[in-house]
């Protein structure tokens, strides 16, 4: 049926445009929140949607739509954008191409998986938090099968299959004066998330941050547990965008070639990593996924690009033309941004810092220059290798472009939150605000 639809549409498409491309998505989803202490929504969810585009006399036109019966009325519509847009000669489409076949991105456990189970895995939550003395304040499971078709008039043909699972947690326990809080979350394409064991570790977090205490100000050694270090990260990923390094918004813009981080870090975005949470086939343009190298031992080597900024640059795109679906044009994205360090200093070798679990206020960093100053959350100091005591309350600045000459990992397991694959990390002097 999918292929019948995208047939369709590309074949009237062609009629009234120079090029076209469709891009067709079904997506069914189960999504439990929590609210308190119980599960106080839940829904299943089914979608269908169609996005076309079209390129006439250079000028590209998008149109989407839900509703099958509009299909050709879609195309009109594309058609007729495009006429009406500014010619642009670095437009393009992907060309046909060999896909890498993806593992572990699908579970039927999941695609199969009903709305009284989401509501049963919410609650298994709950009652953990409850057992452990904690109060939950808000959390949900969400679970979902998705289905893409691309396909183009420059021969491009790709379909996708794929499945994810989401569970998260906030919590509460009295501190006496006050009030401890902690979450914890985790999402995989398989059915291999234990909901009980988030639980668990969200109400530990609180509980162990109770009683916390007054640090002085200063400069100081910091290990950036997984949340931290992938919340601040997130602004060194518009850095290496290239549409970011062609309108001058990069402080990487002219440094191709030179060395950005330290030796001991290599970075790598990779849309065909096995089981990653955004590995697929394709990108949301039909190129095909790839293993692109951004930093090689402290070197700048590569950029992200896709179709267009590709052609801008006289470059191949690197398989970064992302959608977040049929109703968005594509654009430079991540798929998985893997940090990985050959130099390790874990906690146990630090005789003197503050141990971060996350960081509260990393959007608010300036993503040009790097600089940031960010709430720590969850704090602990750090004395003869182990967690003394938690901290009160401290702000952490820096800057982020600064930490990756100088960081080093904390442990050689690595998680993947968002597109962030990352160990914990070490950075050997950062400013904590007591």
């Amino acid at each position: 049926m999918m292929n019948d639809l995208g047939n369709q549409a590309l074949d009237y498409a062609l009629k009234n445009a120079d090029q076209a491309e469709i891009y067709l998505e079904i997506t069914e989803n189960v999504d439990a929140t929590i609210q308190n202490d119980q599960v106080d929504f839940a829904k299943e969810a089914y979608s269908m949607g169609i996005g076309i585009r079209v390129i006439n006399d250079n000028r590209m036109g998008f149109a989407y739509t839900t509703q099958k019966d509009k299909l050709l009325e879609t195309v009109d519509k594309a058609v007729s954008n495009a006429n009406a847009n500014l010619a642009d000669e670095n437009l393009s489409f992907a060309p046909k191409s060999d896909y890498p076949n993806i593992k572990e991105i699908y579970d039927r456990k999941i695609e199969v998986m009903d709305l009284e189970e989401s509501i049963e895995l919410g609650k298994s939550m709950i009652d953990t938090v409850l057992d452990k003395k904690c109060e939950p304040t808000s959390g949900g499971v969400s679970a979902g099968c998705s289905r893409i078709i691309i396909t183009n008039s420059e021969g491009a043909f790709c379909e996708d299959v794929a499945t994810y699972i989401s569970s998260f947690i906030a919590v509460n326990v009295s501190d006496g004066e006050g009030v401890s809080t902690a979450s914890e979350s985790d999402s995989s394409r398989k059915m291999d998330i234990d909901p009980e064991k988030i639980a668990h570790k969200a109400c530990e977090l609180a509980l162990n941050s109770r009683g916390g205490k007054n640090i002085e100000t200063g400069d100081t050694k910091v290990l950036l547990d997984y949340h931290a270090t992938s919340g601040l990260i997130s602004n060194f990923s518009q850095a290496i965008n290239g549409d970011n390094v062609q309108r001058g918004r990069s402080i990487y813009a002219d440094m191709m070639g030179k060395k950005i981080s330290s030796s001991s870090l290599c970075i790598y975005d990779d849309g065909t990593i096995k089981g990653g949470l955004n590995s697929s086939r394709a990108d949301g343009e039909g190129t095909a996924s790839q293993k692109t190298v951004i930093v090689g031992d402290g070197i700048l080597r590569n950029f992200l690009y896709d179709l267009k900024t590709a052609k801008k640059g006289n470059t191949n795109s690197t398989g970064n033309g992302m959608r977040s679906s049929f109703s968005d044009m594509p654009e430079v994205g991540l798929s998985n941004l893997i940090f990985d360090f050959k130099n390790f200093e874990p906690l146990s070798d630090i005789n003197d810092g503050i141990f971060v679990t996350d960081v509260l206020g990393a959007h608010t960093a300036n993503p040009i220059s790097g600089d940031f100053s960010v709430e720590a959350m969850n704090a602990f100091k750090i004395e003869n290798g182990k967690l003394a005591y938690p901290v009160k309350k401290a702000m952490l600045s820096g800057n982020i472009f600064d930490i990756l000459k100088e960081a080093n990992a904390a442990s050689q397991k690595t998680r993947q939150l968002g597109p962030f694959i990352v160990p914990p990390i070490t950075v050997s002097n950062l400013r904590v605000i007591g």
